[in-house]
């Protein structure tokens, strides 16, 4: 189970704002391509589930991941994540042909799960739905790791503050402490980047 805190930026001015006030706790900045899969029939979605491969930096490396059962309540995300490191240059294979993605990935753990729990059988195949671009400063900033993301899809660009906790209710105020203190708005996030994505349009 992921947790983590998801606190909503109004617009550019605010994520530049906070960027420059974390600036001297930058750790990295991570370029990330967000490819989703599903079967014809909506087998995955349908049941709150997603199946991406995320790629890093120009295909540095890539992630296979699945999550499942979202809950999203006050700025708290609780969602089932599963990943699994990819070889990119297979990755590429499977967006070029999503059709082939899961018979190249036939013995990862995460598609032998997408076939038993979702009952996707040996005969279907997946489509490709669609990627978003996300742009990810990750910054140290007492003793939690804060990814302040900058999100592309096609319809506009979001803004989002994000913490993954185990602590998530003290760690969700100490994050708004940071933006009050600092006369940053923010709102809770009501719904996760994938749900924001097939929604085709941006939060309100």
């Amino acid at each position: 189970m992921e947790v983590e805190v998801k606190l909503r930026l109004p617009d550019s001015d605010s994520h530049q704002k906070l960027s420059i006030i974390l600036s001297s706790f930058h750790t990295k900045t991570l370029i990330q391509e967000n490819i989703f899969f599903d079967t014809t029939n909506s087998k995955l979605s349908s049941n709150f589930a997603a199946l991406r491969l995320r790629f890093y930096n120009l295909d540095s490396y890539c992630i296979l991941s699945l999550k499942a059962k979202p809950i999203m309540s006050d700025g708290i995300s609780r969602v089932e994540e599963q990943e699994e490191p990819i070889d990119p240059k297979i990755g590429r294979m499977c967006v070029a042909e999503p059709g082939q993605l899961l018979g190249l990935l036939e013995s990862s753990k995460i598609i032998q799960r997408v076939r038993r729990e979702f009952g996707v059988g040996e005969n279907e195949v997946l489509v490709c739905l669609g990627m978003f671009r996300n742009v990810r400063q990750v910054f140290d900033w007492k003793g939690l790791k804060l990814e302040l993301d900058e999100t592309i899809y096609d319809f506009g660009t979001s803004y989002e503050i994000e913490c993954e906790s185990k602590e998530p209710e003290k760690d969700k105020k100490l994050i708004e402490g940071l933006l009050k203190d600092n006369g940053i708005e923010f709102s809770y996030s009501e719904a996760n980047k994938f749900a924001v994505f097939r929604s085709g349009k941006l939060p309100r």
